[in-house]
């Protein structure tokens, strides 16, 4: 190779196959496929998921029955046999020369053939007595062949592609070798990785993949997290700025007439959370540029009215306003809310005889009528229609708007992009209207910065005085499980209603739980727990029809208790219903169970909440802890990202290569703050990255065009 040849890019690696690899044929490239490793960058980027210090391995002789430990050793012998459930079990023994010790695997088959004697094994696991000797039952194996050295790394393997830890070990250490007398190029600027005491790109790698010490891959994992976390925040911020540059907005009249109308005559006084929201929206409002904001709050923190002034400043302006909602329920609620706020609010017009007009407000929905469609289809086309609020109707083909200057998105994860950048198409000429999305689902602040990086970000994290607390309990066992219709019971006869939640609407045999329609025959049934009460039934396969009058007898009254599927969890507002059960309530995840719970607890009455039902995992026990012990949606999110990582709260954006691999928003917390900060500092002075072009390469390469639009559009 030629020694003025230039260091090698992440881009070069990703042009160079596994298949050029000594060792790598046909088969071993297809498997390597299977793990999603094509090419050396894919390699290079399969890091390691811990390490082995061989100093610290315990000796088959010296072991103690329950402590966690890991053994190295040959495998003497194995075999397998099936059980009496007819799963297969496999059992081995290893040896270091100390002595002999069992391990069993219950259900894996595919432990057989990686432990065929003579493999040299490390064993992970707490050894356990039996018939007079040890045995560990399901330990981690890792088959580690003949690697040397006291220090290595252990990478994910995958039993039905069968590469094993020290082979891909081997061809990442060829791999580097072969880097080597180019260089990796390192494109993050110099004064960065000084300010940090950072390790260069090619030391990073290095020192993931084969330190020498424990240091070494800390230093190399701190280094190449940051890489992640700033390739991100460069293309969320890079992106945001252009859409500002580039993007005609409208520029809205802002603190007018209408808006002072309407908080006048709210019933309830503003929280400092509302009034610092409706302030930062009226900021971007102004600007010639497009709003690009999230408004995230906890359930009942009262988002709706701060929605409603963004609404209200584009009416003011002679512009109209559109709410869109995921399901007809939370569209027809939004609707109902909306109208009881505004009343009989009127609009400044100085070409009405008197100056002003009434405030027209619709609603679009698949379920009404097609008089009552056309009728609101024709006045938004006219500019008859203020504010609509709708499904995805409001995008269907056809529908015009005169002059659509808001769009407020609810519960935003519920919608593809597809259809979020159509209604933001339907501006007036090739003006972009404003975009205010919602979300009852709190995000922690390092995580909103990192999947909602691109939207400012407005949080309403205190509740309207006299919100009570809403008291929760977790009802294990059948004696709690009575004492919870005992509390409906008692509920209903003060006068207050229920709902009675459960996870699926029929009977499953895969599934051990509760279905609605299994739980509602149980209740009201002859001599079911709530036989004597008006129970209705609500569920995703009810007609349209069928839904609403449900919900109208249970909105007035007429229905003490409401059995439903999760078709409730958002948006369903019934101040007078203080009873939630939640059955099979390990089945749900935190963001779910606090969503419900925020059905009840809406108005002066004393409101609980009752999870029902076993735990079936140690983490469904977490959740559950984690619900009962706080009623802030913020701590519940924090617990949600530590209990199940940020995966999660990615979504639908974790796909392909812009994963990140090794950040994780819950350990690199301020890490996640501070790419952030360099991000803006490195655009500030050089907007679309002239000066670093191999740093502007690579977030095209790992994060591509159409992951980075879908970054931004979501």
């Amino acid at each position: 190779m030629p020694e003025d040849d230039p260091p090698l890019t992440l881009r070069d690696l990703e042009a160079i196959s596994v298949s050029r690899l000594r060792d790598v044929g046909r088969k071993r490239a297809s498997a390597l496929t299977k793990m999603e490793i094509d090419s050396v960058l894919d390699l290079l980027q399969h890091y390691p998921r811990r390490y082995i210090d061989r100093t610290r391995q315990a000796r088959i002789a010296e072991l103690a029955p329950g402590e966690e430990v890991f053994v190295e050793g040959s495998v003497e012998r194995s075999s397998s046999r099936p059980t009496r459930r007819r799963q297969k079990l496999v059992e081995a023994v290893i040896t270091d020369g100390t002595g002999r010790l069992k391990l069993t695997f219950f259900n894996q088959p595919w432990q057989e053939e990686s432990l065929r004697p003579g493999r040299q094994v490390v064993v992970f696991g707490s050894p356990k007595p039996f018939r007079g000797s040890l045995q560990m039952t399901n330990p981690v194996v890792d088959l580690v062949g003949d690697r040397t050295g006291r220090f290595f790394a252990v990478y994910p393997q995958s039993e039905k592609a069968s590469v094993s830890t020290w082979e891909i070990a081997r061809f990442v250490e060829q791999a580097l070798n072969r880097c080597r007398p180019r260089g990796i190029l390192d494109p993050v600027p110099a004064a960065v990785l000084e300010r940090f005491q950072f390790v260069g790109r090619h030391t990073a790698l290095d020192g993931i993949h084969r330190p020498e010490a424990m240091r070494e891959s800390s230093e190399a994992r701190r280094r190449l997290m940051f890489d992640e976390l700033l390739r991100v925040q460069l293309e969320l911020v890079r992106r945001k700025r252009r859409l500002e540059r580039h993007t005609a907005g409208l520029s809205h009249a802002v603190g007018g007439e209408l808006i002072d109308r309407f908080l006048a005559r709210l019933p309830f006084p503003l929280t400092g959370a509302q009034q610092r929201a409706i302030d930062e929206i009226a900021d971007d409002l102004a600007k010639p540029h497009p709003m690009h904001r999230l408004m995230q709050g906890d359930v009942g923190a009262g988002k709706t009215v701060v929605a409603l002034c963004a609404l209200l400043t584009a009416v003011q302006g002679r512009f109209q306003g559109a709410l869109m909602a995921p399901t007809e329920v939370l569209a027809e609620q939004h609707h109902r809310t909306m109208v009881s706020l505004l009343g009989d609010l009127s609009v400044p017009d100085e070409s009405r005889l008197g100056g002003e007009r009434p405030l027209r407000v619709e609603l679009l929905s698949g379920s009404r009528g097609a008089a009552d469609r056309r009728r609101a289809a024709a006045g938004l086309a006219a500019g008859d229609v203020d504010i609509v609020v709708g499904t995805h109707a409001l995008i269907s083909e056809g529908l015009e708007y005169r002059a659509l200057g808001v769009v407020v998105i609810d519960e935003q994860h519920r919608f593809g992009v597809e259809q979020r950048a159509v209604l933001r198409d339907r501006g007036p000429g090739s003006v972009m209207p404003d975009l205010l999305v919602m979300t009852a689902t709190p995000i922690p602040r390092t995580a909103a910065m990192t999947v909602y990086g691109d939207l400012d970000v407005s949080v309403l994290d205190e509740l309207p005085a006299g919100r009570l607390p809403v008291a929760t309990s977790w009802a294990r066992g059948p004696l709690e499980e009575a004492q919870v219709w005992e509390a409906v019971r008692a509920a209903a006869s003060a006068g207050r209603q229920a709902y009675v939640v459960c996870p699926v609407i029929e009977e499953s045999e895969a599934l051990d739980v509760r279905s609605v329609t299994e739980t509602h025959e149980r209740l009201t049934g002859d001599g079911g727990e709530l036989a004597e009460l008006q129970v209705g039934l609500l569920h995703g396969r009810v007609s349209p029809a069928e839904k609403e009058a449900t919900m109208e007898l249970f909105r007035s009254g007429a229905l003490d208790v409401l059995v439903s599927t999760t078709v409730i969890e958002v948006g369903v507002d019934v101040p007078n219903a203080t009873v939630m059960v939640v059955v099979d309530a390990g089945r749900f995840g935190i963001a779910q169970l606090h969503q419900l719970r925020g059905r009840v607890g809406r108005a002066q009455h004393e409101s609980s909440c009752y999870l029902v039902g076993e735990a079936a995992t140690a983490e469904a026990e977490a959740r559950l802890t984690a619900v009962v012990a706080s009623n802030d949606g913020f701590d519940l999110a924090e617990a949600d990202l530590e209990l199940r990582g940020e995966g999660t709260i990615m979504g639908e954006r974790q796909k392909g290569r812009n994963d990140l691999r090794l950040a994780s928003l819950r350990r690199d917390k301020e890490w996640v703050a501070i790419a952030r900060g360099v991000a803006i500092e490195m655009l500030d002075a050089d907007p679309d990255l002239e000066g670093c072009p191999a740093l502007a390469d690579e977030i095209d390469l790992i994060l591509g065009d159409r992951d980075a639009e879908f970054l931004l559009k979501s």
